[in-house]
């Protein structure tokens, strides 16, 4: 790496740019949009050649809705197949997936076509795909944006940040959880923090969450269940670690 790259501590200078792209054309885009409380996340480094590749998704939400989900994707073109590898009619449900790659508008081939190096592992929710990606000084945002948008695609900036603003403490990633919930669930945690539900009085029950969603009690119930679910997970994984940043496992092994 040239001396022109580098900052006055001898660091490289890299931004973390996180984007949401509605994948305009494509069925997981159609799938997301007509179920926007349900979250498909890809769970597996695609594989496959020339004009097939595979990969595993993980589709979470109401079982309902994500029996309508996979159903409405797996009728999509580019998609050859995409057949559940976990039993249907669960909140969450993992999918084998076949694509066919002439057809496809791939988001991560495009990224490698302009040598940017991005977070694995897309979420989609509400009809968006979430990526993040690590930009060298001299990387022209606009530029990358310009090329999604050539596709025909849609993209929204969330974030810009210096890699040196960015806190890789452990820590509890609240965005990254913000990621996971479906809209549905990140209004039913903040019509629960907002009443009140979680204060040390509790001051409302799960009927004040339902009569302000305007939803049975049992539905309110079912969307904090799973959002309290996926914030619990997070949390127990941030609370798994030391100081360091390594696992405790890791810490005694050493």
């Amino acid at each position: 790496m040239d001396e022109e790259s580098r900052d006055d501590t001898g660091v490289r200078p890299m931004r973390e740019v996180a984007l949401k792209i509605k994948h305009v054309g494509q069925p997981e885009t159609a799938a997301s949009e007509r179920y926007p409380d349900v979250t498909m996340r890809s769970v597996s480094s695609m594989t496959g050649r020339e004009r097939e590749r595979k990969r595993i998704v993980e589709v979470t939400g109401d079982p309902e809705d994500v029996t309508g989900f996979i159903a409405e994707y797996a009728a999509g073109d580019p998609v050859i197949t995409a057949e559940p590898i976990t039993p249907i009619g669960e909140p969450t449900v993992f999918v084998a997936v076949t694509i066919e790659v002439p057809a496809w508008d791939s988001i991560t081939e495009l990224f490698a076509e302009l040598g940017l190096h991005y977070r694995m592992g897309t979420v989609i929710t509400g009809g968006y795909e979430r990526w993040t990606l690590y930009l060298d000084h001299d990387d022209d945002l606009g530029a990358v944006i310009d090329a999604i948008e050539a596709r025909g695609n849609e993209v929204e900036l969330v974030r810009q940040l210096e890699m040196h603003e960015v806190d890789h403490a452990p820590r509890f990633e609240t965005a990254g959880v913000l990621h996971d919930l479906t809209p549905r669930q990140r209004e039913a945690l903040a019509a629960a923090i907002g009443a009140g539900y979680y204060g040390h009085q509790k001051d409302a029950g799960v009927e004040d969450v339902a009569a302000e969603l305007g939803v049975s009690t049992t539905t309110a119930w079912e969307h904090l269940a799973r959002a309290e679910g996926k914030v619990m997970s997070d949390l127990g994984e941030f609370l798994g670690r030391d100081g360091d940043g390594r696992d405790a496992d890791e810490e005694r092994s050493a």
